[in-house]
């Protein structure tokens, strides 16, 4: 059995003897291409030899190039370890020509080593071409002597490749495998292709054209050829077995995690073990070449590899950090040939010691979150976007690591939703500068924090305040100045505005300075930590670094935002006594206009349910009872049965929040919650909880909508209204609007039925129109019964009675009703008596008909089918269609 060290070495070997330069693997991350976040592909490091921008002293190169896929474009993190040939590290052996030989001798060579140097059973062997290249074709047929269908025209993108929308381009011609009829799966280009008999395991790219703008094609000055075999794939072929994890590098790399860990690589475990062999290779390699664990760009990616796969060395029982013990097997396997593997070697064993004590301090914390957000979640379901993104940006999990820990479980994670909350996050973070166009870079914030510090908040006791200006912002650079019409951010020292964060929205107001100075604030942010920036317009007067301004929230504002806020503290509470304990909170927007409050239930709430909640909420509004803050340090918070939100982000100091008698045998408040945010002074001053709208949001979360104080009492009042002009319209009093509307629904549902029957009598009689001249008589087409008629403004759900009706009048033939409906549709229903199934059917007459209708299809059985079209105007066309199939019987 031959080593994947010994196919490297043999290819390289083979080509070197064919006047090839054997080049060393370029390092992961490009030198030559900023657009890459790592090399993906051997042709990389030569990309600026093929478009010219670069010569060097030879013409014909071969090559073992280390890749990596985890990042960008090419991403194939998600599906490692639970396929055959998914990696994040791979090594990809290339043979490239640089204007020197082209198909005639790229098709040889490879024939050639794949047949006699490793000796590949060429029966077993397929090819495919572009469809359009005739030339690699006839050199393929004369190389191979295959028949025609063992060479395989593609016409998609897949056969051709593009380095861009303008420059080198080319066919290519793909080498597949068939590992046997034991295998499920179809030749390329079949409907069964994606099976696992037929694996690609090399393709070879013919650079032939120039693509210039606008599409035209020329030929290249110079034709190249770029190929790339996977050295895993061919491995796994030549070592006779089907999965790339079965040869002999992973299988010593799991053998090695096997040892480590004491569980053995079959069932459940199998693909954790798979996870750890491959991370353990892309976290080495990217270590080596200079890559390291960070927040951002490749550190995150490279974090977020280690990471998968110390949460799968997690849920094998690792209860010491296990990575860093099974490098030297990866250095025994491949050091030899990447030497850069054994310098590195200290440093890749520190590195992932490292990172693995800091993640598995937060892992724990983390997975008992997850396991509460999908605790109400069965196999099947989908845990919500928002939910895998508060995962990742408050405890840094990646969304393939939130997948892997789900998968197990049958569920998957709305990715759509968890990249809508990414890009909400980013674009909320740029939206207060829309003067300029232009978003100011984060790192501005991070730069005043460090320069001036955090704002202190002064707004739980105060809604004004003097500040001192300690940095100013116009089209997202630091200013030393505002004047009149600027659009920008002020900060201050101290502030009374909040900013937006638990879900509540930043204050509003104005900031008043010397000589009738006027800034506008719209909005609050909170940034770096601690940064509040104060975001508006220069209304008046100017602001300069380091003056005394006066600071002014707008009062009505906070105040109807402070009441949403306390209602949604009440109605998280309310809810977990009607509807469980298993009730959190999942999500929150608290606005002065009204709130959207998300939590963790299965099943739409019932009328009475929702009724009983509100009811629990006003009872503790009527209590007009204090509401209570304090600090206290967390663990303590907790001890004290305060709740925490999933999501939320706590420092070692937390503010609790108290509001509710219990009652005088309870031992805390009705309510008590760990919050940042600014709240009622009473529960009074909330002055009423309406709940206007429940709703799903995602898979086992529920949203309410409610308002309260004024909005409440004003909806209320809407409302009233409406039921006081409804009640005068029927003439009968408010409190009978309800029966009187049930009854008029009963009668007009009483009407449509009547409507209904009375328009099938109408169309049974030979009413309702005809089909061009078809009448209701019976004739005979050819020696076939026919009935044929068109109906008006006839329900299609009625035309399967009409047509048993028909049959009854011809006894033996063919029935084809077409019904117009009112806005002008048709639907068709064809039926077929079934004395003559055997040589009539039902779903050909219908599928001609629709047809001429304007549909697509039909379908049925051979005695009854329907179909339908978007113009009625062509139902006697229809019929005349179906009467020519007859015809032609």
């Amino acid at each position: 059995m031959a080593s994947a060290n010994d196919i490297r070495r043999a290819f390289l070997d083979f080509f070197t003897r064919n006047g090839h330069e054997a080049v060393p693997s370029s390092p992961l991350v490009p030198r030559n291409d900023p657009t890459l976040m790592f090399t993906n592909a051997g042709m990389v490091q030569f990309k600026n030899v093929f478009t010219g921008q670069e010569t060097r002293p030879y013409v014909r190169a071969a090559s073992s190039q280390k890749c990596v896929r985890a990042g960008g474009k090419h991403n194939d993190l998600d599906n490692v370890g639970y396929t055959a040939r998914h990696h994040t590290f791979f090594e990809m052996l290339g043979n490239f020509s640089f204007g020197d030989y082209f198909k005639a001798d790229a098709i040889p060579l490879a024939w050639e080593l794949l047949t006699k140097d490793f000796a590949l059973d060429p029966k077993r062997l397929t090819i495919t071409v572009y469809h359009t290249d005739d030339e690699a074709f006839d050199i393929w047929k004369k190389v191979t002597g295959f028949a025609d269908e063992k060479i395989i025209r593609i016409p998609t993108n897949d056969n051709f490749w593009q380095m861009g929308d303008t420059g080198p381009c080319g066919p290519c011609s793909e080498i597949f495998y068939d590992h046997g009829e034991h295998i499920f799966g179809g030749p390329p280009g079949s409907p069964d292709q994606d099976g696992d008999r037929f694996v690609e395991i090399w393709n070879l790219v013919f650079m032939q054209f120039e693509q210039l703008p606008g599409g035209e094609r020329i030929p290249l000055p110079k034709q190249s050829v770029d190929t790339g075999m996977g050295l895993e794939r061919v491995a796994a072929v030549l070592q006779g077995v089907t999965d790339n994890y079965d040869i002999d590098l992973f299988k010593a790399l799991i053998a090695a995690s096997v040892q480590a860990t004491g569980v053995p690589a079959t069932g459940e475990n199998r693909a954790s073990h798979r996870v750890i062999a491959d991370h353990l290779r892309a976290s080495s390699f990217l270590i080596a070449d200079g890559v390291l664990p960070s927040n951002e760009g490749r550190g995150y990616v490279l974090r977020r590899i280690m990471r998968r796969a110390m949460r799968h060395a997690h849920l094998l029982g690792a209860q010491e950090p296990l990575m860093h013990r099974l490098v030297p097997s990866l250095v025994h396997e491949m050091g030899d040939t990447y030497h850069e593997l054994q310098r590195a070697q200290p440093l890749i064993a520190e590195t992932l010691l490292l990172e693995e004590k800091r993640f598995k301090r937060t892992l724990e914390k983390g997975l008992g979150l997850l396991g509460d957000a999908t605790s109400e979640l069965n196999a099947g379901d989908v845990l919500s976007g928002e939910t895998a993104f508060k995962l990742y940006d408050t405890f840094g999990f990646p969304l393939d690591l939130t997948e892997d820990a789900l998968r197990a479980r049958s569920i998957s994670v709305d990715t759509k939703g968890f990249e809508t909350a990414m890009q909400r996050q980013k674009a909320e973070a740029r939206k207060a500068w829309k003067g300029s166009g232009e978003a100011a870079t984060e790192s501005i914030w991070f730069e005043i924090a460090e320069k001036t510090g955090a704002t202190e908040f002064l707004g739980y006791d105060t809604e004004q305040a003097a500040g001192e200006i300690v940095a100013l912002v116009k089209d997202g650079k630091a200013a030393a100045a505002l004047g009149a019409g600027d659009e920008g951010a002020v900060i201050v020292n101290q502030t009374p505005f909040y900013g937006e964060s638990g879900g509540q929205v930043g204050d509003v107001g104005i900031i008043a300075g010397p000589q009738g100075a006027l800034f506008r604030v719209t909005d609050t942010l909170k940034k770096a930590g601690g940064v509040f920036v104060h975001v508006g317009k220069m209304e008046a007067g100017s602001f300069k670094s380091g003056e005394t301004v006066d600071l002014t929230v707008d009062h009505n504002k906070r105040s109807a935002t402070r009441a949403n806020h306390s209602a949604t503290h009440l109605l998280h509470e309310a809810l977990r006594q009607v509807l469980g304990s298993h009730v959190a909170q999942k999500g929150s927007m608290v606005s002065p206009g009204r709130l959207r409050f998300d939590f963790s239930h299965t099943k739409p709430m019932a009328e009475a349910e929702l009724a009983e909640v509100e009811a629990r909420a006003n009872a503790i509004v009527l209590q007009n009872s204090p509401v209570e803050t304090r600090l206290m340090a967390l663990e303590d918070a907790m001890q004290s049965g305060a709740m925490a939100l999933f999501g939320e982000k706590y420092g070692d100091e937390v503010r609790v929040v108290a509001m509710g008698d219990a009652g005088p045998n309870a031992n805390k408040a009705w309510s008590v919650e760990l919050c940042g945010g600014t709240h009622v002074k009473r529960t009074g001053d909330i002055g009423l909880v309406k709940i206007v709208a429940e709703s799903g949001s995602a898979a086992g979360v529920r949203r309410i909508e409610a308002l309260t104080a004024d909005a409440a009492r004003g909806y209320l009042s809407e409302h009233e209204a409406r039921v006081r002009e409804i009640a005068s319209a029927l003439h009968v009093r408010p409190e009978d609007v309800a029966e009187r509307v049930k009854a008029l629904v009963d009668e007009r549902k009483q009407l449509e039925r009547q409507l209904a029957e009375a328009k099938k009598q109408l169309a049974l009689s030979g009413g309702g129109g005809g089909a061009q001249g078809a009448g209701d008589a019976v004739r005979e087409v050819g020696k076939v019964k026919l009935l044929a008629r068109t109906v008006q403004g006839l329900n299609p759900k009625d035309l399967r009675g009409l047509i048993d009706e028909g049959k009854k009048q011809v006894g033996s033939g063919v029935v084809a009703i077409v019904g117009v409906t009112e806005d002008g549709k048709a639907g068709l229903a064809v039926g077929v008596t079934a004395d003559l199934t055997a040589s009539l059917s039902a779903v050909d007459l219908v599928k001609a008909g629709a047809d001429a209708l304007g549909g697509k299809g039909g379908g049925g059985r051979p005695d009854m089918a329907q179909a339908g079209g978007p113009d009625g105007a062509k139902a006697g066309a229809a019929l005349e269609a179906i009467e020519a199939v007859l015809a032609s019987a």
